[in-house]
């Protein structure tokens, strides 16, 4: 009987990050970044109404997926990276960078869940 691979979980954690990426991302970017510091008729919300967002399950879940499929895209890129670049054993690579990508999924949740509902 064959070993099984938990390689699957990891790529669709990171084609799930970059389609979340390719997505919001440029959003994210164009309306936080360019438009609403330089007054581009985009009003930025104000702490009560952001707070409401992050307070609501659904704001949390939404932040929770961005920020969770953005480090887990990002940790699946860094890990293929350092294996092109030789830079230390496989094994250590993955744990290195998944777990970093895991242990900050989980600060967000632990975050998320500390403002409160």
């Amino acid at each position: 009987m064959s070993k099984r691979s938990t390689a699957p979980i990891f790529w669709l954690l990171f084609g799930a990050g970059g389609m979340v990426a390719a997505l919001i991302g440029p959003a994210l970017i164009l309306l936080t970044g360019v438009m609403a510091p330089f007054d581009l008729g985009v009003s930025f919300p104000d702490y009560g109404t952001l707070l409401a967002f992050a307070r609501h399950p659904l704001g949390k879940l939404a932040l929770l997926a961005v920020i969770a499929l953005f480090l887990w895209h990002g940790a699946e890129r860094a890990c293929l990276t350092l294996r092109d670049m030789r830079v230390g054993p496989g094994w250590l690579l993955s744990w290195a960078t998944y777990g970093i990508a895991g242990l900050g999924s989980l600060i967000t949740l632990s975050l998320l869940l500390a403002i409160g509902f």
